[in-house]
């Protein structure tokens, strides 16, 4: 158990308002976050917080998290697309998302009930890590990415910041997210432009500062 998750627990995310008072999202479904965190503690995953929320990972590769969004508390598999879903649980994390997949939860009892299905998906999506499994991702024109997408579902207000960006702006950024090849190289690239994008700043302003 990662002490840095037992805060969020306490306090939420940190990035809003809310943070610290009865009215974070995270309050509102803290009981089912404990409950899927037990269940992913229980697995070979290694639990940690990233961009404010629990992420586990085997061999320092994101595997899943767990969050909490304003209807729902729910369990997101970063190669979802990959996974069988034999029952047919999994959604798409937003529109344009083409790996990563959440299964949603609304109560405590729902969770326990499915806790030995939700364990393996987890074995499943652990063994595609091992078997160092890709996601092929389709040749859009500038399709957002889906750790972009992943990162406004997780902070609003860095959605919100994007989208005043000019579409010029926008494209450039997403180029430049969705160009290495490995998913940690495309988080990493989005977490050192966050202040940038919230500062209002292209990717050639931010040098002519």
């Amino acid at each position: 158990m990662n002490p840095k998750v037992d805060a969020y627990l306490i306090d939420g995310c940190g990035r809003c308002a809310y943070f610290a008072t009865p009215k974070c999202k995270v309050h509102q479904w803290k009981g089912e976050l404990e409950v899927l965190r037990q269940i992913v503690l229980d697995s070979e995953l290694t639990e940690d917080l990233k961009w404010g929320v629990p992420v586990y990972t085997w061999q320092n590769k994101n595997v899943i998290n767990i969050s909490a969004f304003r209807d729902y508390s729910c369990i997101s598999f970063f190669k979802g697309v990959l996974l069988k879903d034999p029952f047919g649980l999994l959604q798409k994390h937003g529109e344009s998302s083409q790996s990563v997949r959440t299964i949603r939860f609304t109560d405590t009892e729902s969770i326990l009930q499915k806790a030995t299905i939700i364990r393996e998906y987890l074995n499943e999506a652990i063994d595609l890590e091992k078997n160092d499994s890709k996601v092929t991702f389709q040749k859009n024109l500038e399709p957002i990415p889906d750790e972009l997408e992943q990162k406004f579902s997780e902070f609003p207000a860095f959605k919100h910041a994007f989208y005043k960006l000019t579409p010029g702006k926008q494209r450039g950024y997403i180029i430049f997210f969705s160009q290495p090849k490995q998913s940690e190289t495309r988080i990493a690239r989005i977490e050192k432009s966050i202040q940038n994008i919230m500062d209002g700043i292209g990717m050639n302003d931010k040098y002519k500062r």
